[in-house]
């Protein structure tokens, strides 16, 4: 059965380790980057962390603000209605009230303004007025005729027709105090000149006789004093300020920067001119600070979206992601609506000011990360210049041909992690195959491990495996080994060249495996990756067909053709001699893992096929672990040794336990089959003459008939288990 298609594609269990091995490679710069990316997502963490408790802070703070002045202003409102209310049920002024409601349903201007009663009124209310808080009054019959007013100008007038909504409910037994309005009469502003349409707002009480209301008692409040004052108990910064709207969106209070509402046209630039009931507070749609013009009317732009919510929830909220105010500057708002008197209340701060410890966050964030920047270029251009250095060093040892003791000759081979040279030694003048590992495609825990690796090689001595013969490391940080040098052929190359092997020889070859393989696991060694390509098959010392099994105690991390999976810890061997508890139970497999290995050997060396066909590396894994492969003699068609089929088909059981349990166990099965005195010494130097006359040339590439990297070691010593 052949193996595997070249042209399959890489399973992706074997890109994923290819990644890690890059990965791997570039320990160079990769820890001074990973630490700077460390660095750089803490520091993101910690500014972000920072921006949002400083946002909490700011929320914390506008709602302070604003529900301090928001209990301010229901404090002043009660306090405004206690008064009144004292003043409606004074005896004198119910008593003056009573006389004048009593006069007439109509009374004349006249009869009012000659009554003794309205001047008992007025003298009744004069502490209220002149020495309080009230900057005059206005008592009104139910018609919603004024009979009384420190007014000359209304006495004797009906109620404008603003008064009737503050009227209704009084008359029904509330006392209220109106939200702000233009006054309809002439009042004395705060020079002193009379003018309409001022600011005002009245508390308002009912008076009773004998429990029924016979009238109202208003008392007038200037808005653009107490009012405003209220609302600016507490603010937030320089550009901080609380201020009163209606349902419209109207100021009712005296804004803060009246100058720069004139400044920008928002209002008449007149010494008399202000904000209180003239601004409708819009958003202007462009910030007017910056000389930025709004590109509608000031009519059709929408009301400021704090307004709006205001508005339409009835209900507090804040907005500290950003809205533009009236003067289209960015801001930040909290706000509330106070249903008696049907107002809104808004604290708000330009947004740049309320979060300008941000800033200064992020300038840090900045500074400090360009700090980190600088120091990680310049670990990166060190390393680069060190790796250069090094670079360049080991190319200089290259070229002097010279590596310690050895002089390397041609190139003959590469692998996964280095390169393969024809060497030898300066004084023993042997020919030696010398292997180089490149750090750079290696980690430093990949090279300790490859030393020690090395040190349990070399103690083994059987002929049939191969001789490590040095080892070391340059200063240029170069790691090397020298092994002998073989001319022979893999038994892959062998099967390729020749097809199927007869019985004697496959026998006696992997008696010699098992012969290498005692000597190994006797010292705890497992090589968990026998397969055709890593037993070479040589003519040494005058003896024919001595097999050489290669790559003990050396880990390769490469990728072939063969789905090798080589990564610590995770499935190791090549896919199609992986015994299955390799594959299900790896952390627990032992010496019999490459017994089966062997069995595989030997179905390929009798038959030319491999144990499974498979399309991916799944299905062959899924085959290794439940299927059992067909006899060789039913896969080729062509009778085999019953009794050598028999052991082949037995080392390769499912489980451990069903195969033999060492290498010498396996040798005296092998030993004990019809054909084990099948070939013989003159067999094989007469195979070997014929092959030496057809190929004068090795016919396997140089670098194919040195020992490749190495593939697969399990490098823990391991309990031996005897049959």
């Amino acid at each position: 059965m052949p193996s595997l298609p070249p042209s399959a594609p890489v399973p992706r269990d074997t890109q994923v380790v290819h990644l890690l091995q890059t990965l791997r490679q570039t320990r160079g710069w990769l820890f001074p980057l990973m630490g700077a990316l460390l660095l750089a997502g803490f520091g993101w963490w910690m500014r972000q962390s920072l921006e949002q408790e400083l946002r909490q802070s700011v929320i914390q703070q506008l709602t302070t603000v604003r529900n301090a002045n928001v209990e301010a202003l229901q404090l002043w409102l009660k306090s405004q209605k206690q008064s009144v209310t004292l003043a409606a049920q004074s005896k004198r002024v119910g008593g003056a009230s009573a006389n004048l409601v009593n006069l007439s349903p109509k009374p004349t201007l006249e009869s009012l303004q000659s009554s003794q009663h309205h001047t008992d009124l007025v003298a009744s209310l004069e502490s209220w007025v002149t020495q309080g808080e009230f900057e005059g009054f206005v008592l009104l019959n139910r018609n919603r005729l004024i009979i009384g007013t420190s007014y000359p100008e209304l006495l004797g007038k009906q109620a404008p027709q603003e008064y009737g909504r503050i009227l209704e409910p009084v008359f029904a037994g509330q006392t209220v105090v109106s939200r702000p309005f233009p006054s309809a009469i002439l009042l004395p502003d705060e020079k002193g000149n009379l003018r309409a349409g001022l600011p005002t707002m009245y508390a308002v009480a009912p008076i009773r006789q004998n429990g029924e209301i016979i009238a109202a008692l208003a008392l007038r409040i200037r808005p653009d004093l107490d009012f405003t004052r209220i609302l600016e108990v507490g603010r937030l910064g320089e550009s901080g300020e609380t201020y009163a709207f209606d349902e419209s969106g109207l100021l009712l209070s005296k804004g803060r920067f009246d100058s720069d509402l004139k400044r920008y046209g928002l209002l008449p630039d007149t010494e008399s001119s202000q904000s209180i009931l003239t601004l409708t507070i819009r958003d202007p749609g462009a910030n007017l600070t910056s000389g930025e013009r709004p590109r509608s009317s000031r009519e059709q732009l929408p009301l400021t979206h704090a307004v709006q919510q205001a508005i339409k929830s009835r209900a507090p909220g804040v907005e500290i992601d950003g809205y533009r105010d009236y003067l289209g500057i960015p801001s930040v708002g909290a706000w509330d609506w106070l249903a008696e008197p049907g107002i809104g209340v808004i604290t708000e701060v330009n947004r740049d000011e309320a979060f300008r410890p941000a800033v200064v966050i992020r300038r840090f964030i900045w500074g400090l990360g360009s700090l980190l920047f600088l120091a990680v270029a310049t670990i990166l251009g060190v390393t680069w210049l060190l790796a250069k250095w090094q670079k360049t060093a080991r190319q200089a040892v290259l070229a002097a041909q010279q590596l310690g003791q050895y002089t390397l000759a041609e190139k003959i081979g590469a692998g996964g992690m280095g390169s393969v040279y024809r060497a030898h030694h300066a004084l023993l003048r042997r020919p030696t195959a010398v292997k180089l590992l490149d750090p750079d495609k290696t980690n430093d825990a990949a090279l300790k491990r490859f030393e020690r690796e090395v040190q349990l090689t070399s103690q083994l001595n059987h002929p049939n495996t191969i001789a490590i013969y040095d080892y070391g490391r340059t200063p240029d940080g170069l790691f090397y080994y020298a092994m002998e040098l073989l001319d022979g052929l893999t038994l892959h190359d062998l099967v390729q060249q020749y097809g199927p092997q007869p019985p004697g020889r496959v026998i006696s070859l992997l008696r010699q495996i098992c012969g290498s393989l005692s000597e190994a696991h006797s010292l705890g060694l497992i090589h968990r990756d026998i397969k055709p390509a890593n037993v070479l098959v040589n003519q040494r010392g005058g003896m024919f067909d001595v097999i050489k099994v290669v790559d003990f105690g050396l880990v390769k991390e490469r990728f072939g053709d063969e789905a090798r999976i080589t990564r610590a810890n995770a499935i190791t061997g090549t896919p199609l001699y992986m015994a299955p508890e390799s594959i299900d139970h790896r952390q627990e497999v032992d010496q019999r893992v490459d017994l089966y290995a062997v069995g595989g050997i030997g179905y390929y060396l009798l038959s030319g096929a491999e144990l499974f066909e498979a399309e991916s590396l799944f299905e062959l894994l899924k085959l290794q672990s439940t299927t059992m492969p067909d006899p060789p003699s039913l896969r080729t068609g062509v009778p085999i040794p019953s009794d050598l089929e028999r052991v082949i088909m037995r080392c390769l059981a499912k489980s451990p336990v069903d195969r033999p349990q060492t290498a010498e166990a396996l040798e005296r099965l092998l030993s004990e089959c019809g054909d084990a005195d099948g070939w013989t010494v003159e067999m094989a130097r007469e195979w070997w003459r014929r092959r030496e006359a057809e190929h004068p040339a090795p016919s396997a590439a140089p670098g194919e008939t040195i020992p490749a990297p190495p593939t697969v070691l399990l490098p823990r010593a391991r309990p031996v288990r005897n049959d």
